[in-house]
């Protein structure tokens, strides 16, 4: 296989997502899907016309022939979150759009990488493990790396602190139900719990702002792309370059923590195969109630497929 990458959805989501890796100039191919095709074409004239300010990548209009000689198929497509709606309305309209979808990459190449993020992302990702159970690791969300993202930026804002200093993360359900891991948050090897300028109710503050940002984002503009968008190109690049990277991304629990039977976000380890390895990441007793809560919220949703 190449390194080469498919994208599946060529609206805001998917364009920012090739976008963002043309301009790290870390693939050596895109190749765009979608049923709209006038969009594709359009989208994809639009990012070769960048190409030459900031490499070599090929880009193109594509199909599923394309999944054969990809590394990895990132999946963008299905309807979008409108303004009032949670992550979870959306699970019947973008089910029926995965069942045909997943199928049909696997059958061009059995040993490509899913990253899913279209949305209920979570609810998505248990769906296309349970049509193939065998590809359980090869299959993941995006899940909460952007709400982690969110996290860091508020944190290092609050602190005065480059926020890729700070290593903190949003574990559970991509949505309402999602948490921040605080006791192994830290700034460089300093624990947040030991950070006198940091509250109790600070923190609870800035969790809830970094769990409700896309509700506001939605509102103002219709939807969020640029920080999934670049928080994608990152993800890829981990399966890419073998990077065994820690990322908080949507997968198959399989009695972590008492949790099993549901995809969600807790920091696993991402390389070249996908999942290359899972963390013994030790959850006080109130994030593994919190954990396991937010399994019960998504389990309730799957049940409806």
């Amino acid at each position: 296989m190449k390194n080469k990458v498919v994208i599946v959805g060529a609206g805001m989501v998917g364009s920012t997502v090739a976008y963002s890796l043309i301009l790290r100039n870390s693939v050596e191919e895109i190749a765009l899907i979608d049923t709209n095709e006038k969009l594709a074409s359009s989208q994809v004239m639009d990012l070769q016309h960048s190409v030459p300010f900031a490499g070599a990548t090929r880009v193109k209009v594509g199909s599923y022939d394309d999944c054969r000689d990809s590394s990895v198929v990132v999946i963008t497509c299905g309807a979008a979150q409108k303004p009032g709606e949670t992550r979870l309305d959306l699970v019947q309209k973008n089910a029926a759009i995965i069942r045909d979808i997943v199928p049909r990459i696997f059958a061009a190449n059995e040993d490509a990488v899913i990253v899913m993020v279209t949305n209920p992302v979570d609810v998505l990702t248990y769906l296309a493990t349970r049509l193939y159970p065998d590809k359980k690791r090869r299959i993941m969300g995006t899940g909460t790396i952007l709400d982690s993202a969110r996290l860091r930026h508020l944190l290092g804002a609050k602190l005065d602190i480059n926020p890729k200093s700070i290593h903190a993360y949003m574990i559970g359900e991509h949505g309402d139900s999602e948490f921040p891991l605080w006791s192994a948050a830290a700034m460089g090897n300093m624990k947040l719990d030991t950070c006198e300028e940091l509250s109790r109710a600070e923190k609870d503050s800035i969790a809830e702002e970094a769990r409700n940002a896309a509700y506001s984002i939605i509102e103002g503009k219709q939807s969020t792309y640029y920080a999934i968008g670049i928080g994608t190109a990152d993800l890829v690049e981990a399966i890419l370059y073998d990077k065994r990277t820690i990322l908080p991304v949507s997968h198959l629990m399989e009695g972590e923590y008492g949790i099993s039977d549901v995809c969600m976000s807790v920091p696993v380890v991402v390389g070249r195969g996908g999942i290359v390895g899972k963390l013994c990441v030790k959850l006080s007793d109130d994030e593994v109630s919190l954990l396991k809560k937010s399994a019960d919220v998504l389990r309730g949703v799957i049940g409806s497929l």
